[in-house]
């Protein structure tokens, strides 16, 4: 395994169990993909220009398209911050900004455990 991932809070897995068993599917294939593929292909990550190590996981299925932010921790960990069903072209800025606040927090709190 070449990454581990880890779920920040509990806003991609309340977003996971909305979803029907076939996109559940779709996303759990994405994530062992991303465990063990050491360069994940930008049709399923991309790096977020501008946002300070944000990423977002991309899934499709059908016609409909997923986003999962996420954001790397000492290189192996894939922190899933906020997740979404994309209606637009443009990535909604609120979902950003919270993918963005979550990702500050995470690491805010990581800092305050190792003291």
């Amino acid at each position: 395994m070449i990454r581990k991932i880890i779920f920040f809070e509990n806003h991609f897995i309340e977003f996971y169990q909305k979803q029907n068993i076939k996109v559940k599917g779709k996303i759990q294939y994405t994530f062992e993909l991303l465990k063990q593929v050491e360069r994940v292909p930008e049709k399923f990550l991309k790096h977020l220009t501008g946002t300070n190590g944000l990423y977002e996981i991309r899934i499709e299925y059908q016609s409909n398209i997923y986003r999962i932010f996420c954001c790397f921790d000492d290189g192996k960990l894939v922190i899933l911050l906020n997740a979404f069903q994309k209606k637009k072209q443009k990535t909604p800025k609120k979902e950003l900004e919270k993918a963005q606040k979550l990702m500050k927090l995470y690491f805010e709190k990581k800092a305050n455990e190792n003291g």
